[in-house]
């Protein structure tokens, strides 16, 4: 078997984790239909995550803030 891996999370502020998990669902399945390998989609997906918890509420990231996060 492979060795696990630990891919970090990305949050820079946590203010509401609501939503985060639909989040990290859908941004690895967007990923890896658009032919990422599961290591760079687990990354774009905790990447999409860190946006929506350093916002309040349940909320969405945009391709420009996923794109553009620099924690």
């Amino acid at each position: 078997g492979s060795k696990p891996e630990l891919i970090p999370t990305y949050a820079r502020e946590v203010y509401d984790v609501s939503g985060a998990g639909d989040t990290v669902i859908a941004a690895l399945t967007l990923a890896l239909a658009s032919g990422a390998t599961m290591k760079e989609a687990a990354h774009f997906a905790n990447t999409a995550a860190g946006v929506v918890v350093g916002k309040v509420g349940t909320a969405t990231a945009t391709p420009e803030e996923v794109l553009g996060y620099h924690p």
